[in-house]
């Protein structure tokens, strides 16, 4: 793997580094571990089921994320990318929740895209949402992704960390890209 580093400067110009590209064989040695750190507290992943665990999702993100989303916003994602829509269940309850699509890109290569990522504020810090987004990029590697991207706000210090530690870079910075007027950077996580 080839590593990035990359800072950013007084005016929150970005230093692009070397991109960093993470083969399959990191990325299932990583959920591995990750899984094993969950199931230690009680947590499994479970994929998107059904209509009824919509609402639970829905409530979950919109708790977390500034920008509303319309029941029109979620479905699109959930009825056209299903099998990237994972949940992390204790016991019953529906805990954390990542969104995400698959589609062609540029050059007709395949890009994923983290759309929602949340966890409830009771089980963080317990590799929930690490798990969550590792298992989605393992099953978008499994439907030949290339690169993996997502917006978050320059001022989600534990989302920049979360990504940092998976691999991802900040590839570009959003000026006013949230309706709060928060700058967002777009954060890049290369898989070929």
């Amino acid at each position: 793997a080839v590593v990035s580093t990359q800072s950013t400067g007084p005016q929150g110009d970005v230093d692009f580094g070397l991109k960093k590209c993470v083969n399959d064989i990191e990325i299932s040695t990583q959920l591995s571990q990750l899984k094993l750190a969950c199931e230690g507290y009680g947590v499994e992943l479970v994929q998107y089921e059904n209509e009824n665990t919509l609402a639970r999702i829905i409530e979950l993100i919109t708790k977390d994320l500034s920008e509303p989303y319309s029941i029109y916003t979620y479905r699109y994602f959930i009825h056209n990318w299903p099998y990237l829509c994972f949940m992390a269940k204790v016991e019953d309850s529906i805990v954390g929740a990542i969104v995400c699509k698959l589609d062609i890109h540029k050059k007709g290569n395949y890009r994923g895209y983290i759309a929602m990522l949340a966890v409830d504020k009771e089980h963080r810090r317990k590799k929930i949402g690490s798990s969550l987004v590792q298992k989605a990029i393992q099953t978008m590697i499994e439907h030949n992704c290339e690169e993996v991207v997502l917006e978050t706000e320059i001022t989600n210090q534990a989302a920049l960390n979360l990504y940092q530690q998976l691999g991802f870079i900040r590839d570009k910075r959003l000026l006013k890209y949230y309706l709060n007027g928060v700058d967002a950077f777009r954060l890049k996580l290369w898989l070929k």
